[in-house]
């Protein structure tokens, strides 16, 4: 049953935020690798929460945005840390002119709303906070907002949405088995060399030579994971050299800052990052 508080849903939140904000206006660019966008617009259709898995910087949040823009849906996003609170996502009473006023948190506006919700490395946050959307992620799709006595029903265009990189939390920082198993998941990775060159032209702004040499380096340095190097060159880092590339900036200073210095502080792998940027460039 409908609460009779949610008939009249204010278009703005008090902070003066409206939902028309979170709208993706332009199309935002991404190649697609697999069948992520027919798996994700099912999802969306029957409204089944969802898990991005994948390293850092391979296209996770370029995606969930495409797809809003796609869906013509808002996006709210919220950057997880291990200070955020329930309240910090649900909403809380601030005092305001003399007066106690509520305001609701991003997960509130887009419950309200329809909107998608993304969670961004959502097992940075305590598990005592990611908890409060387990009413979102089954059939009741309701969220309670305790301090005001109310239980939200979800707008029927809502989606929950949650991203992580499996590979680089420790065991204290995965995901409860309680909450994971809430979520589909698609699995992201670098995208083939093919797909990593198109972007690199696109969003680095350089010929096809320079960008076949920086999905060959990326493709070396993410061999060096064999080698003592924590994760991968992310597909970000490489778009990040070849804009510094197409400034004017000499290949070699381009990848010294975008990837050697970027990925690493063991000045040995450094070295070996360098060498292989000195055989390509």
């Amino acid at each position: 049953m409908q609460n009779p508080q949610q008939q009249t849903i204010p278009r703005k939140n008090m902070n003066g935020i409206k939902i028309e904000d979170y709208h993706i206006t332009s199309e935002p660019f991404y190649v697609s690798t697999g069948d992520e966008i027919s798996l994700f617009e099912s999802a969306y259709r029957l409204k089944l929460p969802v898990l991005l898995k994948g390293p850092t910087g391979c296209g996770k949040t370029r995606f969930l945005e495409h797809m809003a823009w796609k869906l013509s849906c808002p996006l709210v996003t919220i950057a997880c840390h291990e200070d955020l609170t329930a309240s910090d996502l649900v909403g809380r009473y601030l005092l305001k002119d003399n007066q106690t006023i509520w305001q609701d948190g991003p997960l509130s506006l887009a419950v309200k709303h329809g909107a998608i919700c993304y969670l961004d490395e959502a097992v940075e946050a305590r598990k005592d906070t990611t908890v409060v959307i387990h009413p979102l992620t089954d059939n009741r799709r309701i969220l309670p907002q305790e301090k005001q006595g109310l239980l939200l029903e979800a707008h029927p265009d809502f989606l929950i949405v949650m991203s992580y990189n499996p590979g680089y939390q420790s065991v204290m920082k995965d995901l409860k088995h309680s909450t994971r198993q809430r979520f589909l998941a698609i699995d992201f990775t670098y995208p083939p060399p093919r797909e990593e060159q198109m972007i690199i032209m696109e969003e680095g702004n350089v010929d096809q030579k320079t960008a076949e040499s920086l999905v060959r380096l990326g493709e070396m340095v993410r061999n060096l994971r064999q080698h003592g190097l924590e994760e991968g060159i992310s597909t970000r880092l490489l778009v990040y050299a070849g804009r510094l590339i197409s400034d004017g900036v000499p290949p070699l200073s381009a990848c010294e800052a975008a990837v050697t210095r970027a990925m690493t502080d063991d000045i040995e792998i450094q070295e070996a990052i360098k060498e292989i940027v000195a055989g390509i460039f």
